[in-house]
């Protein structure tokens, strides 16, 4: 037992020493990773995380950011074991003075990682203990029925096999400029076949120190985040809400699909991630969005210059559940528990979907919109097609239907109401890629013929008293596919469409006049 413990720690001692990392970095190190262990624990037992691990780490104050990933990963990792063989011992008593957490970071450290060196108050603590602490990992192991440390561990590994995926902003950089510059990093750089601005990298793949990352050219952000902002298609003279906005990556997406016109409120209520989403928009150059700081549902929709947005864009707060293989934070306690609801989860869940059925509702208010999007980070059904299916009469009765989102993508929603294939769901497993549910909602009108619009008019070849127009019924994903070549009508041939039509009447009314005169 002693064996396997002793080389586990000298591997990791070693590969210390070969980075050169001195006792006071290491001490700093050590401090820094135990703040961002006390955050982000506190947030997943409160289930009010504001930052994800990763954010946590690459903030501007944090020093050896590497070193801080390796260690807090390593924390997290065998933080279930750390705390069975603190527990055997007295170090979490009072009188220690050692903060918790800082007694994780050091337990790990002794155990499983570097040389706890004396360094300060806490270390020495720790020092004193390190016999008994020791002595409670071998009888763990033995308790176990198991003969590593790894064993104990098993199925809590960080998740290696998700690919790097990265958006290009194009209101910096070209298509061409960024896959040359990535491939000085790396061969293997792939353009998605689904998100035409989005880049494939291989897993692993850390690019958050690279230039164009640091000046906004590049974003870092998953394939299933990506989704939203392509299905709102927003024309870039529109004017668009993004009604949960921050950090602001969905928010500087529609800007570089708008080419930077137009005009983008993006709404935030939370003092704190307004700051973040203004840091985003800053280094993006997304110079149509405009920051607004407030609740969006105490919005005006007939209010000046709301009443004029056509596109809405709702990502709102929900249980997060689809994002726990994707991201570092799966090694929290609360995803290591495995997937089951009880009774307190339930109940948030609920009462989230019942925010998120009145912030939908909301957006389908405002009287020019034409196009809003609903998405989550979630798996649950109550959150997605739940809330749709909810909304979906009022919708109704306001004009509003379901267009079928991303077409090409084959995992739609789950069958539970009549319409459901027009929904998109993502697989973390099957998809590598967040948990993930996108609906669309777009108002009916006879002139359009945009994707994803469940009713579409084809204009028909000319016949016997001028051309005509037919109607058809898209009721299952194939259909949309043989009308998605058809094109988009623009602005300008919508309106001269209208007038055709309206010339057409006064010529078959003309002639009707003139058969009843013979």
């Amino acid at each position: 037992m002693n064996k396997v413990k002793l080389k586990t720690a000298e591997k990791y001692a070693v590969e210390g020493r070969a980075k050169g990392l001195r006792p006071p970095l290491q001490r700093k190190i050590r401090r820094q990773t135990a703040d961002i262990l006390k955050k982000v624990l506190t947030g997943d037992a409160n289930r009010q995380s504001q930052a994800s691990i990763k954010t946590l780490i690459y903030a501007p104050s944090i020093v050896a950011k590497k070193a801080t990933m390796a260690l807090t990963c390593r924390c997290l990792k065998y933080l279930p074991v750390i705390k069975d063989v603190v527990s055997a011992t007295d170090l979490l008593a009072k009188k220690n003075k050692v903060p918790p957490e800082l007694v994780y970071v050091l337990t790990c450290e002794m155990l499983f990682g570097q040389e706890l060196l004396s360094s300060g108050y806490a270390e020495d603590i720790l020092l004193s203990r390190k016999s008994a602490l020791q002595s409670a990992l071998v009888r763990l192991l033995v308790k176990k029925n198991v003969t590593s440390i790894d064993d104990l561990v098993a199925g809590q590994g960080i998740e290696t096999s998700v690919p790097r995926y990265v958006r290009i902003n194009t209101l910096k950089i070209s298509r061409s400029e960024a896959i040359k510059s990535l491939k000085q990093l790396t061969d293997s750089v792939k353009e998605d076949d689904l998100i035409s601005d989005l880049l494939i990298l291989p897993a692993g793949t850390d690019l958050h120190m690279h230039a164009l990352v640091q000046n906004g050219s590049l974003v870092l952000q998953g394939k299933a985040s990506c989704m939203p902002a392509p299905v709102l298609d927003p024309k870039p003279d529109w004017e668009v809400i993004d009604a949960c906005a921050a950090p602001g990556n969905k928010t500087v997406h529609l800007a570089a699909l708008m080419n930077g016109k137009g005009k983008i409120y993006a709404c935030e209520v939370d003092s704190k991630r307004v700051v973040r989403l203004r840091e985003t928009v800053k280094l993006a150059g997304a110079s149509n969005v405009e920051v607004h700081h407030g609740d969006f549902l105490k919005i005006n929709p007939n209010k000046s210059p709301y009443s004029k947005v056509r596109g809405i864009l709702l990502d709102p707060s929900c249980s997060g559940s689809g994002t726990r293989v994707q991201r570092l934070d799966h090694l929290l306690p609360s995803n290591t528990a495995g997937t089951q609801k009880d009774d307190a989860e339930k109940q948030r869940v609920e009462q989230l979907a019942q925010f998120q059925e009145r912030a939908l509702l909301h957006a389908l208010a405002f009287p020019a919109v034409e196009r809003v999007v609903y998405s989550t980070c979630s798996i649950y059904e109550r959150e997605n097609e739940g809330v749709v299916q909810a909304v979906l009469p009022q919708a109704s009765a306001r004009g509003f239907k379901l267009g079928t989102a991303l077409p090409s993508w084959p995992h739609r929603g789950l069958p539970v109401f009549d319409g459901a294939h027009h929904l998109v769901r993502t697989d973390s497993e099957r998809d590598q890629m967040d948990g993930f549910f996108v609906a669309l909602f777009v108002r009916e009108k006879d002139e359009d013929t945009e994707d994803g619009v469940q009713t579409t008019a084809l204009q028909d070849s000319a016949s016997e008293g001028g051309s005509k127009s037919s109607f058809i019924e898209l009721d299952k994903p194939e259909a949309v596919k043989i009308v998605s070549n058809a094109g988009k009508l623009s602005k300008l041939k919508r309106r001269k469409l209208k007038r055709q039509r309206k010339k057409e009447k006064v010529v078959a009314s003309g002639a009707v006049k003139k058969a009843r005169d013979a």
